[in-house]
This record gives structure tokens, sequence and C-alpha cells, in this order.
């Protein structure tokens, strides 16, 4: 088949490759390690190795050469801008990755029908043009549909409205595993956070470029080939990125966040749902029954019993060694429930799960590093025995709740 190999075809050609290579390494994952979020990633990739196939192709003369008519009505009746798609595919991709007990459901379908109705069609343009009339007749012969202005537009609104609920899903998961785990600063996953700057990376181009032309600078063909080449670079960083940073976790942490945290829109029952939960009902039940014992002050708004009960698990028992203490472990040493739990260390100790149960780690690591007897141990081993579970986190929260570094405290 017909194909100039100069230096701005042969470029893309190389990005196109490299994409396909890592779309089907991740759909083996998937298929093999049962992880959805890479078949997400991969159907992405494919997308995103369509998307330059225009300028690639392009400039490969299958749009102008005169050598190869069929590669031309190839560019015209075949569609490779999927921004309708790639939307929702992030979107299910972020939601996959950080919700293991996620489940693609009948309702999940209707964000790809828009998509979908674009690529029918287009069948149904080829079939009466190529295959009924053979001739011109849904398709002028002159442009390609892909690139209609309402196409354009439509496509990458609904980018942005699934690039939003994107990175509100991130950000309420972040808000909600410092409520329900220990070891949330280990389980932050900055390669999401990356890929949605990635993500948004691409969608401001899109907006700058059209920016450009409608301040009425000439942009052309050619020099349009450079904002795909950026395109190139992210989806390959996203390809690289996305392999290596295939997120595996354990089934003791799937957290039901969706139950609530999440808005109705996207699956969860959300948090003002104007329905009296259990958990609701149960605390009201406990303010009830102590409305008339004296509170320690303005914040216990919580009965002072759970907030005993709480310190008791927590300080006594200590419970805080655990490096993988979880709230939901913790509701369930008390016979309570994890959404009560959590209103609880919320309005009682005015922090959130996790620096709750961090700030005795540092408070038990800093007492040892004070004492004589613990010389001959090392920071890293203190900080374990005390339930951290990494250097990193330990020295962050160590910062947060004493503003020193540990050797400040070190005994030599």
């Amino acid at each position: 088949m017909y194909f100039d190999f100069n230096w701005r075809s042969s470029l893309l050609l190389i990005f196109f490759f490299h994409g396909l290579v890592y779309a089907l390494l991740l759909f083996r994952k998937a298929y093999q390690q049962e992880r959805p979020s890479d078949n997400w990633l991969g159907l992405l990739l494919l997308m995103s190795i369509l998307y330059i196939c225009p300028w690639m192709l392009g400039f490969a003369g299958w749009y102008w050469g005169t050598e190869c008519l069929e590669c031309r009505n190839f560019m015209f009746y075949v569609p490779m801008n999927h921004t309708l798609l790639m939307g929702p595919a992030i979107f299910l991709y972020i939601r996959s990755l950080l919700n293991p007990s996620f489940k693609f459901s009948k309702i999940d379908r209707w964000h790809f029908v828009p998509g979908i109705t674009y690529i029918l069609w287009t069948i149904v343009v080829a079939v009466t043009d190529l295959l009924i009339l053979k001739r011109y007749y849904l398709m002028d012969g002159q442009n390609d549909p892909d690139f209609d202005t309402w196409y354009q537009a439509l496509g990458f609104f609904s980018l942005l409205v699934y690039l939003v609920l994107s990175l509100r899903y991130y950000l309420m998961y972040r808000a909600f595993i410092v409520q329900e785990l220990s070891f949330a600063d280990t389980l932050q996953f900055k390669w999401v956070r990356n890929f949605l700057i990635a993500c948004f990376l691409y969608f401001f181009s899109t907006v700058f470029l059209d920016v450009l032309r409608l301040a009425g600078v000439n942009i052309g063909y050619q020099d349009t080939w450079w904002y795909y080449l950026l395109f190139a670079f992210l989806f390959y960083y996203i390809a690289i990125a996305g392999y290596t940073n295939s997120i595996e976790q354990k089934k003791k942490f799937e957290l039901d966040f969706l139950r609530y945290q999440m808005p109705s829109l996207i699956g969860g029952s959300g948090l003002d749902t104007g329905v009296i939960t259990e958990e609701e009902a149960s605390f009201e039940i406990l303010k009830s029954e102590e409305q008339h014992a004296p509170f320690e002050s303005a914040e216990s708004s919580i009965p002072s019993l759970w907030k005993e009960k709480v310190e008791q698990s927590i300080v006594e028992e200590k419970m805080y060694r655990n490096s993988e203490l979880t709230l939901t472990d913790l509701a369930n040493h008390l016979g309570t429930n994890p959404s009560l739990l959590s209103k609880i260390i919320n309005r009682s100790f005015g922090k959130n799960f996790n620096d709750y149960v961090n700030q005795y780690r540092v408070l038990e690591v800093k007492e040892k590093l004070a004492n004589p007897a613990n010389a001959h141990l090392t920071i890293m081993s203190l900080a374990y025995d005390a339930g951290f579970n990494s250097k990193a986190t330990f020295n962050r929260a160590f910062k947060k709740f004493t503003g020193d570094s540990p050797k400040t405290y070190q005994i030599k």
C-alpha cells in the first residue's frame, strides 16, 4: 500500500506502532491478571493512535496522492477521531483503577451511546456511497467528516465533562482514604494525578490551538502537525507509565467509598440523598441517649462514651501499631459501623482517621528516640514497630506533627 516515508509521517508512524504494542500488552495484562482498568487504558491507547492517523497518513500522501484513490476514500469513510469515546474511557479507567470492586453496569453503557452512534452513522454513509450508489452522496468527497466543526466541538465538550468528572472522582477518593485508612499516604496514587494532568494538557492544547485560529492566526495543515506530535508524546507517556503503574490492590482494601462519598451521577448514593441511613439513625440515637450529659467542650457533639471507646482501642490497646489498620477494622472491633465511627473521630478529635492514628505512631517513635535504652535501634525500625509502613510516610508524618526531623530527638 502506498506510503511516503518522509520525516513527518515516519515520526508519527513510530508513535503509532509503539502505542499499538502497549495497547496489546495492556489487553494481555488485563486478561492474565483480571484488571479491568488495563482494558480501559488499552482502549484509550487504541483511540489515541487512531487520532494521529489523519496527519500520519495525510503526510504520507493518502489525502492528496493520486497514486492511491482508495487511500483517500479510506481516510474519508473510516472514523479516526473518537473524542466522544475518549472521555468515557478516561472516566471508567479512573473508576476501575481506584475502586477494585467497580463493575461495568448497564447504566455505564449510556456513556458510549454518542460515540457509537457516530460510528454507526459512518457505516451507513460508507455502505450508501461505496456499495449502493457507488458515488459520493452522503459524503462530499472533499472534506473529512471527522473534522466537521460540530463534531469537533461536541467531542471536546464531552471530553471536558468527563475530565472534570474524573478529577472530581479522584479528589473525592483522596478525601475518602484519609478517613478510612491509617496508611493513606501510601495510596495517594501519583500516577492517577499525572495521568489526569496529561489528559488536561491534551485538552488545553486543543483549546489553545482553536483560540489562535479564532484570533486570526493562520495555522495550516503542516503547522497543525506539531500539535499531533505533542499529543503523540502525551499518549506515549501514558502508555509507558500506565503499563508500569498498574495498581494492584489487595482484597482487604476494596473500599466501599461510593456508598457514602460519591454523587449519584456516577453510581453512588451520595452524601445528601435526603434519606436517613442506618448510620445516621444510630448517630441520632446516641446523641439522644446522652443529651442531658455534660459535654467536655463545644466540640463534644459526639457522646463522650464513644470518644472514650476509640481512645481506649487506639491508645491503650495500641491498635495504631497495625500498619494496615483501617476504619472498618476499628469499627468492627468496637461493634459499630465505619460511617458512624468516621463522624465520631472527625467531630471529637478534629482529625481524619489517617491523622488521628499517625499522631500516636509519631508520639511512640518520639518517646522511644528519647529513651537511651533504644540508642542501638535505627529510626526506621522504631517507625515500623509503631505502625508506619514506609520511610516517606513516616518522615512526612513526623514533620507534620512535630515540625522537626526524627534525628532531632535521637540520642547518640
